[in-house]
């Protein structure tokens, strides 16, 4: 085992580390040395507290968790009595284990795409003549399609309330019935009932929650600020009445989920029912004085006891146009590359900036800007890659078919985009159906994804997965340039996401499990190679040395549709948020101008927040 040199800690920080029995609540501004307490704290808990016990810890992100493992990786096998992971990767492991009493088997197959699950609802629904008759009285199909979407946004309500939404009337108990028949059919289920189920399972066997109780003699949850009411019931199902060996960390400045009914009223609910102890972090050991005046220009009442001697700078840019905006961005992030600043330590390389923006249509100017001039860049603009190839598309289809054979859904979709029938007689296995299907297409390609399904799965042992994309790739260098390079891309991300997922502590290594990580997001690399494209949600939890936010216009930061003043103030920690994954340096920019979707020309206001910060 490596030794490890002491780290050094505030009296905040200590006092958290130190802290042993009974509930703590912790409120951690940004770069107070978070991810520093809560990793300590579990290595204290495992060094210095006599017994046979584990430790849940639980990440709001994979980067924090792979972060936390990463500096425990000193402890050797002392390390593995910690469970380090996100709530939704901790209830999928629940279920694969336990889940058979809340009609679970094996791990779950995960509908993560809206467009599927609306594809469920709209089957479930045709499938109910209850239902069938209130859609058909709508006079349009847009009044059709608006109702299904308020129906299945209903739904999603209804299972991240498991509390205040545990009786329903008989309407919406008709369409959350038909809906999970319709999932259940294909052996599948959404990323809510991870929770649901996990919280239905916890209540439903007092045993089980009890044995969890004593395997986990304490519990760390991290971005407390963001949980709703479901992540909350499964933590309050784990703890039962008496279980109070509870921490929780978050600001209730930093939480930008809303939209989710996600909230830091949550913390204060901890605070008030486990009677917790609170200590606040208020040092910020991350950012510049010029990151943290920006970020006390727009939330006075972030107050800061110590920080970096460090000035660090926040500039503002403004371009004539959108295409400016990005040229103007992307030549300081080279002339930073190239010659370095005085605050920052070391050489600036890519994958030490970002480019934030409050949507992914505001990055696309300078998405071209940074393509054209062959700088190296990653986009994480969504939870999961979206695939820019259709064969690598119909590859993850057929994928879903071969781990999970009853998913008529995918099959479908598959037999659709082959313009071939879904009915395929002697088929004796999901391998020779979808095999059935290619030969039965004359789309280019279908053969290739039959082929790469075959090298993969048709061993019998462990799946050759990188063979498999050896032979998409093979199929696209008979391709022009543009063809070939979506293919490419789009393997390259498989790629690096199977080696992420075979390195993972997750048990089985099967195709399963791989596409429920995937769903997860925890096959995605946290540390990437290039200049990161982000938007303002998915770099909550990262930080950079450079960062640049893009589109600072009205309309655009802050969005259009934020009219009250509740919205308005979820803006408003969004734009904090962003500010502060600030190392050193701070760039903001808008257009002047900008080419809205039908194609006129709008000329563009300064937003709000650059007045706060003191850009007139």
């Amino acid at each position: 085992m490596s030794s490890q040199p002491p780290v050094r800690l505030s009296p905040q920080q200590e006092r958290v580390v130190s802290h042993v029995d009974g509930a703590l609540l912790v409120v951690a501004g940004p770069g107070s040395g978070k991810t520093r307490v809560l990793t300590e704290r579990v290595r204290r808990l495992l060094t210095t507290v006599p017994g046979h016990f584990r430790i849940l810890a639980l990440t709001f992100t994979n980067k924090a968790a792979d972060e936390m493992r990463e500096r425990l990786a000193d402890l050797g096998d002392e390390r593995k009595r910690a469970y380090i992971g996100t709530l939704h990767g901790f209830c999928q492991e629940l279920l694969a284990e336990r889940g058979k009493f809340v009609g679970v088997e094996g791990t779950p197959n995960i509908f993560e795409y809206h467009k599927d699950r609306r594809e469920i609802l709209a089957r479930a629904v045709a499938e109910d003549p209850a239902l069938s008759e209130i859609i058909d009285e709508l006079p349009t199909a847009k009044e059709r399609n608006q109702r299904l979407d308020q129906w299945l946004a209903a739904i999603g309500r209804i299972k991240t309330h498991p509390i205040t939404c545990a009786v329903l009337d008989d309407d919406y108990a008709r369409i959350v019935n038909a809906y999970n028949t319709g999932l259940r059919a294909c052996n599948a289920f959404d990323f809510d009932d991870l929770l649901l189920l996990a919280y239905q399972l916890l209540v439903q066997t007092p045993q089980l929650a009890d044995f969890y109780r004593r395997l986990y003699r304490f519990i760390c949850v991290d971005e407390s600020q963001d949980l709703n009411e479901a992540q909350y019931a499964v933590i309050c199902a784990l703890c039962g009445t008496d279980f109070k060996n509870l921490m929780m960390v978050g600001d209730p400045k930093q939480s930008i989920y809303a939209f989710t009914d996600a909230g830091p009223q949550f913390m204060e609910q901890f605070a008030r029912e486990f009677g917790a102890e609170c200590v606040e972090l208020t040092e910020n050991f991350r950012s510049s004085q010029a990151v943290v005046r920006a970020a006390q220009a727009l939330n006075p009442k972030y107050q800061v006891a110590g920080q970096l001697p460090v000035e660090g700078g926040c500039l503002l840019w403004i371009g004539q146009n959108e295409a400016e905006e990005a040229q103007l961005v992307v030549n300081r992030l080279v002339e930073l590359m190239k010659d370095g600043h005085s605050d920052v330590e070391g050489p600036i390389t890519p994958s030490r900036c970002a480019i934030l923006a409050r949507n992914r249509f505001a990055l696309l100017a300078v998405e071209k800007e940074l393509a054209d001039r062959h700088l190296p860049f990653y986009k994480r603009l969504t939870a999961n890659h979206e695939n820019e190839s259709e064969l690598v598309e119909d590859f993850q289809l057929a994928l879903r078919v071969l781990a999970n054979p009853m998913d008529r859904l995918h099959y479908s979709a598959l037999a659709k985009r082959w313009s071939v029938s879904e009915s395929q007689p002697g088929a004796k296995s999901a391998l020779e159906a979808i095999g059935l299907l290619a030969t039965a297409s004359s789309k280019p390609g279908a053969k290739t994804v039959a082929k790469a399904a075959r090298v993969a799965f048709n061993s019998g042992g462990n799946p050759k997965f990188m063979e498999a994309l050896v032979v998409l790739k093979s199929f696209a260098d008979g391709l022009s340039e543009n063809g070939r390079r979506a293919i490419y891309e789009d393997v390259t991300v498989f790629e690096k996401e199977w080696d992420q997922f075979l390195r993972s502590e997750s048990g089985a290594k099967n195709l399963g499990s791989f596409l429920s990580s995937k769903a997860l997001g925890a096959t995605q690399r946290t540390v990437q190679d290039g200049i990161g494209l982000l938007t303002v949600h998915s770099a909550k939890g990262l930080e950079f040395d450079v960062v640049a936010i893009m589109g600072m216009a009205e309309g655009i930061f802050p969005d259009y549709r934020a009219q009250n003043p509740k919205d308005l103030q979820e803006e408003a920690r969004s734009a904090f948020v962003a500010v502060t994954r600030s190392r050193r340096l701070l760039y903001l920019s808008y257009p002047q101008n900008k080419i809205m979707p039908w194609g006129d020309s709008k000329r563009q206001r300064p937003s709000r927040f650059l007045k706060k910060i003191g850009f007139n």
